[in-house]
């Protein structure tokens, strides 16, 4: 198995009693039930989880697009939803990857922005390093494959913590795809300003996803999920991808995981 890449690691806290959810406004649109299977999952070891009602965006397609104005209000807005000095998971590395390193870039060297930052963990990033969590398999035995998003990959350096626990799974056997690293295509606003590049991006990847036999595929980015399961429906193939809180929660109780559509 690989090993921890340590230029991401840094000095993790002591589990928490308490801890904020950031839960995307993906996951808050379209699949609200992977909200409630991250709650599920840290309320299981002991956790208070609270869920600011006046969340939102994480201010990543503006900022992308090169509106900073309107990315710093947006992330302004989100900073004051978490005011307490206690971690915030967050359901996706793409969006953690914005509120722990680009708020700063927006926002200024603060010692308040700072702090937030500081306090921004992306989930399966927070279930190893500060839960260290060491889930039990009650789950028939099956073959899944792994997708990182770049920025989980790149900027938070957690598609290890994702391959962790997927591999203390004692019934599941983790593949690795080919060009395991490479993106699938989606990006955010990449997907809309350049289609034609994405959807053969996303071609390639659902290729060597389905090549690998596996029977679903696994993410911590629901943004790529909704890109290469699209195209996988397009294609008509049966592989389809689930959001790693649901199936880590699933697998621990036993559950049977349909996907994510």
């Amino acid at each position: 198995m690989q090993q921890l890449n340590t230029q991401h690691l840094r000095d993790y806290p002591k589990k928490p009693k308490q801890v904020y959810l950031f839960g995307t406004c993906i996951v808050d649109s379209f699949f609200p039930d992977t909200g409630m299977d991250a709650i599920e999952l840290l309320e299981r070891e002991g956790i208070e989880v609270i869920y600011p009602q006046g969340q939102s965006c994480c201010g990543q397609p503006a900022y992308n697009s090169g509106y900073k104005d309107e990315a710093k209000a947006v992330a302004l807005s989100q900073v004051k939803q978490f005011p307490l000095d206690i971690p915030v998971v967050v359901v996706s590395g793409s969006c953690g990857g914005m509120m722990r390193h680009h708020y700063l870039d927006l926002l200024g060297d603060d010692p308040e922005i700072n702090n937030f930052c500081q306090r921004v963990f992306e989930l399966t990033e927070f279930l190893v390093h500060v839960l260290h969590l060491k889930p039990v398999d009650q789950g028939p035995k099956e073959k899944v494959a792994l997708h990182t998003s770049c920025a989980a990959r790149r900027e938070m350096g957690v598609h290890l913590t994702g391959n962790k626990l997927i591999s203390q799974l004692a019934n599941v056997e983790l593949v690795i795809h080919d060009y395991e690293s490479e993106c699938c295509g989606f990006g955010g606003t990449f997907a809309v300003k350049h289609a034609d590049i994405s959807a053969a991006m996303v071609a390639d990847k659902s290729k060597h996803l389905v090549a690998t036999d596996a029977v679903r595929y696994v993410s911590a980015d629901h943004g790529c999920m909704m890109n290469i399961n699209g195209a996988l429906d397009y294609q008509k193939q049966s592989l389809r991808g689930e959001h790693i809180a649901s199936y880590l929660l699933n697998r621990i109780k036993g559950n049977s995981s349909k996907g994510s559509l």
